[in-house]
Formats: structure tokens, C-alpha cells, sequence
């Protein structure tokens, strides 16, 4: 079966609930009719719900339409591709040097554009204090929220509480970001010092003069 839907002449049927080129409820309307709107318009009439009684059809540029369709579920699957999620697992009751140095990874990894799932491992007694993970993981989202945000919310699962931050940038940005500082620190290292000598060799002979 195609997933292209029906366009123009190719719907069969005696009348269609048609929605107009901004979004509009036109109504209930013969076939015939919708047709002729879309040539006046200079459009295309697409049948976007075959199933519904009757089935509504929309005037757009289905050339256009499609065009848009490809081009964002090509940028959909490229950062479905690009995207990777890390782990870093911390303990209820985790020290402070600990914790700055966990934090630390989250930063890292939410900056790569990276998502990041924390586990947090409960043992013993602790399961019966599940707001102390709780109180860890909203400490920590707070504590990274100008990097990333809550994409899941804590919750148990077995004997671990877990939530998931997602990076406000997209893997895609984070990597071209990337790309542009390395470039411009091998460019620094390069031409930097070697661009000062002769100023100050010009300078000098300026002063002898």
C-alpha cells in the first residue's frame, strides 16, 4: 500500500470535509467544488485523512509540502543518529568532592549535546529514603539547567531512582561548535607568535631610522 495520499483527480469520492491553504474549516463540500477552489487558489487538494467520514482533504502546494516533509526527516534521523546517551550513576549520600566531579562529567556531556541518564543506586536502608534521591537529582538539574533540561522525570525503578537530562543544543550544533574551536586554537598556535616577530623586527628599524 503507498503512503502517498490522493491528490486532485485521484480522490473518488462525492464530497470532502475540506480545510483551506491556512488552516481554515471550510466545511463539508462537493468534490466538484473543492476542486475548483483549489485551481482558483492554484494549489493542489491532498486527502489527508482518507479514513474520516467524509474524508478531509486540504488545498496546499503538495510539491512544496513534500519538499519540507523530506527535509525535516532527514535532519530528524541525522540527529537521531548523532545522538548518544551517557551514563553516570551516583549514590544518595555521595560526598561533596564526588559530586562536583560527577557534575563535572554531566557538563561535559550535555555540552557534546549528548543525553545524559542518572542512576541513582540505592543500598540497605537507604531504599526507604527515596527523597534523598530525589533532592540529588533536582540539585543536580538545577545545577546544570543553563546546559540542559529534565527530559524524563525522576523515577523508581527497582531499587534505583533515574532520570534523563537532554542538552538544550543539538549534537549536530555541539559538534560544529567543537570543530570551530579547535580550528581557531590550531590557527592561534600557528600563526600567533610567528605574526609578532616581524612587527617587531619593522619596529625596530623604524626606531634606528
Amino acid at each position: 500500500m503507498s503512503a502517498e495520499p490522493r491528490i486532485n483527480d485521484r480522490i473518488r469520492v462525492p464530497e470532502v470535509r475540506l480545510v483551506g491553504p491556512s488552516g481554515e474549516q471550510v466545511g463539508i463540500v462537493p468534490l466538484a467544488k473543492a476542486l475548483e477552489l483549489a485551481q482558483e487558489y492554484d494549489l493542489d487538494l491532498v486527502e489527508v485523512a482518507a479514513n474520516a467520514r467524509p474524508p478531509v482533504c486540504k488545498l496546499m502546494d503538495y510539491g512544496k509540502f513534500k519538499y519540507e516533509s523530506a527535509m525535516k526527516a532527514r535532519e530528524a534521523r541525522k540527529n537521531q543518529a548523532h545522538t548518544v546517551i551517557k551514563e553516570m550513576k551516583l549514590r544518595p549520600k555521595i560526598d561533596p568532592h564526588d559530586y562536583d566531579t560527577k557534575k563535572g562529567h554531566v557538563v561535559r556531556f550535555l555540552k557534546q549535546g549528548d543525553k545524559v541518564k542518572i542512576t541513582i543506586m540505592f543500598r540497605g536502608r537507604e531504599q526507604s529514603r527515596p527523597e534523598l534521591g530525589y533532592r540529588l537529582l533536582q540539585r543536580l538539574a538545577e545545577d546544570v539547567q543553563d546546559l540542559g533540561f529534565v527530559e524524563s522525570n525522576p523515577k523508581q525503578d527497582g531499587r534505583n531512582m533515574i532520570m534523563v537530562l537532554g542538552p538544550h543544543k543539538k549534537k549536530t550544533e555541539a559538534m560544529a561548535e567543537a570543530r570551530e574551536a579547535q580550528a581557531a586554537r590550531k590557527a592561534e598556535r600557528q600563526g600567533h607568535s610567528p605574526a609578532e616577530e616581524p612587527a617587531e623586527e619593522h619596529a625596530e628599524e623604524h626606531a634606528e631610522a
